[in-house]
C-alpha cells in the first residue's frame, strides 16, 4: 500500500504518481498527522486548512487503507490520527475492530475518527474502541479546526498541537468574553442574533461564568445600546427593600423613605434591566414582576398610579430553572414570560481550548497594571491547568493568575508557583491542583464519580445527550433524571451554607 506527505505551509498535492513512505524522526518537521482517506477531496481539504492553522512546520503523511495505516503506525510516531471510517474496512469487518486495531499502535497519538454517514451506533461503536472523538461530515473547516484545537487540549496534546496566533480558528474575543473554543463561538453567534430583539432573555450558567458580561453584551449590541444599563443583584439586596429598589418609592411610604425615588425598572426606561440571580426573588414579588412585563407600567410602593416605561429585560440564574419550579419557589407563568430567548453559557471544564488563551489574557493584563514581566506559563504548567475543572469557572482562574502575577516577579509561571498562589484549592478542598496530583489519591463517594463521567461523557459529545446515553449504556431520561437530582443535592447544600 502506498503513502503519501505534504509538508505546510503548502496546499496538499494533486493526486498524481504517490510517493512510497519513508521513516522520519517524530520531532523532526513539528506536528505530525496521519490521514486515513481513500480519496475525498473534502476530507483533504479541512485537513490542508487544519494543517495550515496549527503553528509550526506540520508534516502530513496520507494513505488510502487502514492496513497501510498500521503499517505506518508500527514504525513511526504521530501527534494526530484522522480515520475516515469508510476506509478501514481492508483493516478489519467491523469499525470498532479497526479503531482498536489503530488505537493500540497510535502509541499516545489523538485518534478522531471521520464518518460521513453521521450514524450514532457507528460513533458509539468507534468511541468504546478507543477514539477521542467521531465527527461527523460535511463541517466547516473552521468548525474543524476548533474542535481539533480543543480535543488535543483535552487529552494533552495541545503542545504539539497548538495553534499559531494568526490562525487560531474563531473570535478570541467578544464583547468582554474571551475564547476561542467552539461553544463560546455559538455564545457569539447568539448573542448577535438576539441582540437586535427588544424580547427578554433568560440567561443560564454556573457562577463565575460571565453572565453580567453577556448581559452587557446584549445591550451594546443592540438598539437600545445608546440608552441605559441597568443592574440589579436580586440576590445581594434584603428581600423587604427589593421591591423598591426595582420599582422606586415615594416619599414616606415607610421609615426612611424621605423623598421619592426611581427604581431600577424607571431608571432603565428606554435600556435595559438586568434581574440578576432571579431565582431568589421572592414569589410575592415576582407576581409584581410579572405584572409588569405583561402591561409595561410599574407602581412605585405607596403609589396608587401608575408609570408607563418601556425597558428589555434580561435576566440570569446559575440555579435549574425547572427544579426551583418544582419546588415552588419560581412562578412558573413568569418563567416562560422571560423564557422568551434562552441562552447558556458552558462551565470552564467544558471548554478546555479557552483555559489558557483566558489565563494569558489575564497574566498580560495584571502583569501591566503591576508593572511586572511574565513570559509564559512552562509546558508542565500549562498542562496542569488545562486538565483542571475549574470549579470556580473563569473567576477562579481570573483570581488564581491575578495572585500569581501579585506574589511572584515576573519569568515563567511554573507548577510551583501555581500550588503557592492556589489559596482557594488549598483552603476549599479541590482535588484538581497541581499539588494535588502528587498527594494521595481521595477516595469520592459514588455519586460524584458518576456525575463526573457523564458530565465528562456529555463534554465529550460536545452537549449531546443522546450520543452519550447511547456510549454510557443508557437511556436518556436517566441522565436528565440524575442531572436534575444532583440540581436538588447542590441547592440543599446553599441553603444548608446559607
Amino acid at each position: 500500500m502506498m503513502s503519501k506527505s505534504w509538508e505546510t505551509n503548502t496546499a496538499p498535492p494533486e493526486p498524481a504518481s504517490p510517493m512510497p513512505s519513508r521513516s522520519i524522526p517524530a520531532n523532526d518537521f513539528g506536528p505530525r498527522l496521519l490521514l486515513v482517506d481513500r480519496d475525498s477531496a473534502g476530507i483533504r481539504s479541512l485537513v490542508a486548512g487544519l494543517s495550515r492553522a496549527l503553528a509550526g512546520s506540520v508534516r502530513v503523511e496520507i494513505v488510502t487503507g487502514g492496513r497501510a495505516a498500521a503499517e505506518m503506525l508500527r514504525g513511526e510516531s504521530f501527534d494526530l490520527v484522522l480515520a475516515d471510517l469508510a476506509s478501514l474496512s481492508d483493516l478489519a469487518g467491523k469499525v470498532d475492530e479497526a479503531i482498536a486495531r489503530l488505537v493500540k499502535l497510535s502509541a499516545g497519538a489523538l485518534l478522531v475518527a471521520l464518518s460521513e454517514g453521521g450514524s450514532v451506533s457507528v460513533a458509539v461503536a468507534a468511541m468504546r474502541a478507543g477514539a477521542h472523538d467521531v465527527i461527523a461530515l460535511p463541517i466547516a473547516p473552521e468548525a474543524f479546526a476548533t474542535r481539533i484545537g480543543e480535543l488535543a487540549q483535552r487529552h494533552g496534546k495541545g503542545q504539539a498541537l497548538s495553534f499559531a496566533d494568526d490562525a487560531r480558528p474563531g473570535r478570541a474575543d467578544f464583547e468582554g468574553f474571551v475564547g476561542v473554543s467552539s461553544q463560546m463561538q455559538h455564545v457569539y453567534d447568539q448573542i448577535e442574533r438576539i441582540a437586535p430583539s427588544s424580547a427578554p432573555v433568560f440567561i443560564t450558567g454556573e457562577s463565575g461564568t460571565g453572565k453580567d458580561v453577556c448581559a452587557e453584551a446584549i445591550h451594546s449590541r443592540g438598539p437600545r445600546a445608546g440608552k441605559r444599563f441597568v443592574a440589579i443583584n436580586c440576590a445581594a439586596i434584603p428581600r423587604d427593600l427589593l421591591e423598591s429598589e426595582l420599582f422606586g418609592v415615594v416619599r414616606g411610604a415607610y421609615t426612611g423613605a424621605h423623598e421619592d425615588r426611581k427604581g431600577a425598572a424607571e431608571l432603565a426606561d428606554g435600556g435595559t434591566l438586568f434581574l440578576d440571580e432571579i431565582g431568589e426573588m421572592d414569589l410575592s414579588l415576582q407576581a409584581k414582576l410579572l405584572r409588569f412585563l405583561q402591561t409595561g407600567t410599574v407602581s412605585r410602593v405607596g403609589e396608587a398610579s401608575q408609570r408607563r416605561i418601556d425597558v428589555r429585560v434580561v435576566c440570569a440564574t446559575n440555579r435549574n430553572p425547572m427544579q426551583l419550579i418544582t419546588n415552588r419557589l419560581f412562578r412558573e407563568d413568569l418563567f416562560y414570560r422571560l423564557h422568551v430567548l434562552p441562552i447558556h453559557l458552558p462551565p470552564l471544564r467544558q471548554r478546555p481550548a479557552d483555559i489558557l488563551v483566558l489565563a494569558r489574557h489575564f497574566l498580560t493584563r495584571y502583569a501591566a497594571e503591576e508593572r511586572k514581566r511574565f513570559s509564559d506559563f512552562t509546558p508542565e504548567t500549562a498542562s496542569l491547568m488545562t486538565a483542571r475543572d475549574w470549579p470556580g469557572n473563569v473567576r477562579q482562574l481570573q483570581n488564581l493568575v491575578r495572585r500569581l502575577v501579585v506574589m511572584f516577579d515576573g519569568g515563567e509561571i511554573t507548577a510551583q508557583m501555581v500550588t503557592a498562589a492556589d489559596i482557594e484549592s488549598l483552603t476549599l478542598g479541590h482535588q484538581d491542583t497541581p499539588a494535588a496530583s502528587r498527594a494521595e489519591p481521595v477516595i469520592l463517594p459514588l455519586w460524584q464519580q458518576e456525575q463526573r463521567i457523564i458530565e465528562e461523557a456529555i463534554a465529550r459529545f460536545s452537549g449531546n445527550i443522546t450520543l452519550a446515553a447511547a456510549a454510557l449504556e443508557l437511556s436518556p431520561s436517566t441522565i436528565y433524571r440524575k442531572r436534575q437530582a444532583w440540581a436538588d443535592m447542590d441547592g440543599t447544600r446553599r441553603k444548608g451554607a446559607a
